[in-house]
């Protein structure tokens, strides 16, 4: 971002309760009291991602069409017979799909297939049998459990009279994985520490509180993070400040405070005594004058010694970022008169101080240049940048060794290529420096790195190209507030309390269908303060209260899942028989059971004439829709 200067006023709006109506139930945490948001369990079909294909047992080129999110196109071998099938590659392993859902073209026949899984297209397990099925259905949803999925089959066993095979739509629908760790850089903690916090603050209960992290944790944050800066100074002026927030010795404590509620920890290094982003990447003042090498050195004593510190008090972190956003470098000294940068003032008014020895800022402009010369200051450049980032590693791994390496960046709108360039020059000098992080992330607000579908596929192009690294998304927000509403650039989701749960969403969503797991985790930027999941509660001072929004930290896990639609044909004045149980799987045992289902009557005059009547029905775990084909009594098939 450009600037992460929290803000201090949040918006009022309307005090109410919150409501959670959800298709795939979770157990009801407790309110948050301000506002309302409906938060459904995240279910993402991974067959309509545009890494996933379809392939057909004839070769048929449109296999494609059952999995194109239309149910009014489909796939169709162009004869009758069995044994036809149709494969979706879903471009990489998947550890929590547990749905299918498949749709025929034809209504009023029965079909008789078997649903496979596989891991490597060769091996393959049965998930749905209805070889000897004689139901007349023009599809069924199919739950099942299978670590490691990455290939779906339905092949066709038989066929009735002369109906053909064929599909218009095969689903594979993924759950948020237990192991996607969901938190937020929480370091507003050391700026607020006279504070309360309170789930419910006007009730005689007040819930959890009144530390912020109480109520993080309570809302279902499992890890926090702490940005560090070597010595904390105002961004305008370059001088310390008169609280030295955020720096080494006050994160100390709240790193003590993360640790005491078990939940994670994180630490980034933002090697600067102010805030470090795309835009701005000053040295600290203490070292803007070291030459280069002992530049790398006081990098690798600083990591190494505070990691020490933090190892002593019992509070190591499971992840440590060397830099924050450092797409464009880091620690600027003289090549920032061939960046142009102009950010922070102070780095500009005292450049004889800041910009007087080389430090490790990169030089895009030079990028694609042909000129030998300019060629040359950019080799340089990353040479310089990634000594100091292998510096920065070295003292993570030999200081602690349990924790994770982080390397952040961004992906700018339409910029995928840079970052591309990134990756490719930073690993390459790297690994050649010995030298290799664990973790790479990228910011994501839309207004500067595009839409969701463009976070999907910057996600899944770094997760693709380089296989050996987990994937983050080490920041993200949305507002609650602001625009009267509108969406921010590039988003669809408006600026309200459910806008900013359903933006926020969609970004664990997207981190979870990252190929092959590989999306590790997701932390929203400082919830209490920029674009903030609370707001200060009228009448109380100094008390502050959550948004239902942040309840999306719990509710996006899908604890039990339904068999939630149900197909079924009649003939015309013919009622339906529907089922009085539908399946129920429950993802922390793996286990299947029956839950009954109690069906709304249909509209009067539903099935006096052929077409689709959909009709709803309840069970104790949320709504079941049933699909019934009324079919002239002259087409009769049953």
């Amino acid at each position: 971002m450009s600037s992460k200067r929290p803000a201090r006023v949040v918006a009022g709006m309307t005090l109410a309760t919150v409501g959670s109506a959800t298709l795939l139930m979770v157990p009801a945490p407790a309110h948050a009291t301000f506002g309302t948001a409906d938060i459904k369990p995240i279910e993402s079909n991974i067959a309509a991602k545009p890494w996933a294909s379809a392939t057909a047992g004839n070769g048929s080129p449109t296999a494609g069409l059952a999995i194109d999110g239309d149910p009014t196109t489909s796939w169709q071998p162009g004869r009758a017979g069995a044994r036809q099938w149709l494969t979706v590659d879903l471009g990489g392993t998947y550890d929590n799909l547990r749905k299918v859902k498949v749709l025929f073209p034809d209504r009023g026949v029965a079909h008789q297939y078997v649903v496979e899984a596989s891991s490597d297209g060769r091996r393959w397990k049965t998930i749905a049998d209805r070889s000897r099925d004689r139901a007349v259905v023009r599809g069924e949803v199919h739950l099942f459990t299978r670590p490691g999925t990455r290939f779906v089959r339905l092949m066709f066993t038989g066929g009735q009279g002369s109906a053909r095979a064929g599909v218009s739509e095969l689903q594979v629908f993924n759950y948020l994985r237990d192991n996607l760790t969901l938190g937020a850089d929480l370091s507003w903690v050391d700026d607020v520490q006279d504070r309360q916090y309170w789930v419910d603050p006007l009730a005689e209960d007040r819930g959890a509180g009144p530390h912020l992290l109480d109520v993080a944790k309570d809302r279902g944050m499992q890890y926090a993070r702490l940005r560090i800066f070597n010595e904390p100074r105002s961004e305008s002026t370059g001088q310390p400040t008169p609280v030295p927030r955020q720096g080494p010795e006050r994160s100390l404590t709240s790193a003590k405070w993360i640790k005491q509620r078990d939940m994670g920890l994180g630490i980034d290094f933002h090697y600067a005594d102010s805030w470090a982003d795309p835009s701005k990447q000053p040295k600290p003042r203490r070292w803007a004058e070291l030459e280069f090498a002992d530049l790398s050195r006081a990098v690798y004593d600083f990591t190494a010694d505070y990691l020490k510190r933090l190892i002593r008090q019992g509070t190591t972190p499971e992840k440590v970022a060397v830099g924050n956003e450092i797409i464009n470098g880091f620690m600027y000294g003289s090549e920032a008169a061939h960046i142009g940068t102009t950010n922070p003032p102070y780095f500009v008014d005292q450049a004889d101080v800041y910009q007087s020895k080389p430090g490790g800022g990169l030089l895009w402009n030079y990028w694609k240049s042909t000129d030998p010369a300019e060629r040359k200051l950019y080799d340089e450049s990353w040479d310089r940048f990634t000594t100091l980032a292998a510096s920065g590693i070295k003292a993570v791994r030999d200081a602690s060794p349990k924790s994770k390496v982080e390397i952040h960046v961004i992906v700018g709108k339409d910029r995928l290529a840079k970052t591309m360039e990134f990756w490719h020059q930073f690993l390459t000098r790297v690994k050649a420096k010995g030298q290799n992080p664990d973790v790479l992330a990228i910011s994501y607000y839309p207004e500067w790195h595009g839409t969701p579908e463009a976070l999907d596929l910057n996600l899944n192009t770094i997760a693709t190209t380089y296989p050996d690294y987990e994937v983050d998304v080490a920041e993200t927000a949305y507002p609650a507030s602001g625009g009267e509403g509108s969406p921010l650039p590039n988003s669809p989701y408006p600026r309200t309390i459910q806008g900013q749960a359903d933006a926020i969403r969609r970004v664990f969503q997207a981190a979870n269908d990252v190929v092959d797991n590989r999306g590790s985790g997701v932390l929203v930027w400082e919830p209490a303060g920029y674009q903030p999941m609370f707001r200060a509660v009228p009448g109380l001072a100094n008390t502050w209260e959550p948004h239902a929004s942040i309840n999306v930290f719990n509710a996006s896990r899908a604890k039990h899942i339904l068999q939630d639609t149900i197909y079924t044909a009649t003939t015309v004045g013919a009622a339906p028989k529907l089922p009085s149980s539908v399946h129920l799987l429950t993802t922390a045992t793996n286990t299947m059971t029956r839950i009954p289902v109690r069906w709304k009557p249909l509209p009067p005059g539903a099935i006096d004439k052929p077409g689709e009547v959909t009709a709803t029905g309840m069970t104790g775990k949320g709504p079941v829709t049933t699909v019934v084909d009324v079919v002239p009594k002259a087409a009769n098939r049953f």
